[in-house]
Formats: C-alpha cells, sequence, structure tokens
C-alpha cells in the first residue's frame, strides 16, 4: 500500500461503471490489489447519467458510510477536489479499530 501518497486525505469524487458517483475522503490506494478505499463517503446516485446509458436510475443516499473499498477496475472516473493540506490537522489518524498498523 502507497501510504507516502500526497493524495491520501484528499476529497475524492468517483464514478462507478454503473453510473453512480461517491465522493469521500482518499484514505488508501493499494497498487497490488488495484484497489481505492475512501472514508466518510456519500452516494450521489447516478444523478442523470443513466439516461446516457439506458442504465437504471440510482438515487443518491443519505447516509455516510464510514469506508468504502473500491476495485480500480469498476472506476469510470476520479477527480480530486481539494488536496489534502499538512497543516490541517497534523496528519493524524481518526480512532478507527480497523487500523492496524501506521507507517510514517
Amino acid at each position: 500500500m502507497a501510504n507516502n501518497n500526497p493524495l491520501l486525505g484528499s476529497r475524492i469524487s468517483l464514478i462507478s461503471k454503473k453510473d453512480i458517483r461517491y465522493e469521500g475522503t482518499l484514505y488508501s490506494i493499494n497498487e497490488n490489489d488495484a484497489t481505492v478505499a475512501l472514508q466518510n463517503v456519500r452516494s450521489y446516485g447516478t444523478e442523470g447519467r443513466e439516461k446516457q446509458t439506458n442504465a437504471k436510475f440510482i438515487p443518491p443516499q443519505s447516509s455516510v458510510h464510514p469506508y468504502l473499498l473500491f476495485r480500480g477496475m469498476d472506476i469510470k472516473d476520479l477527480h480530486v477536489h481539494e488536496k489534502a493540506s499538512e497543516d490541517k490537522d497534523g496528519g493524524s489518524l481518526p480512532a478507527d479499530p480497523a487500523i492496524v498498523s501506521n507507517e510514517v
């Protein structure tokens, strides 16, 4: 896992191959498994993109998912909205029992 990626902590928007847009904070990129993990993720549904491909409409969700792991091959588009700044909170990780270790 590439823990030294400067984009970690950035606000990311991605669109899946099913045309569903997700927005969250970039948590990790695993090049070996070809996965992207986001935290504090909201799903905005298809937002009209389904009309372009005659796919099924998926409505937005009001809930916030603490963590979602995406397969890279199923990501259609990825956009960085705002890069993480080093002076935000000193780079501290959230208190998450899923974190086994942190390499600095």
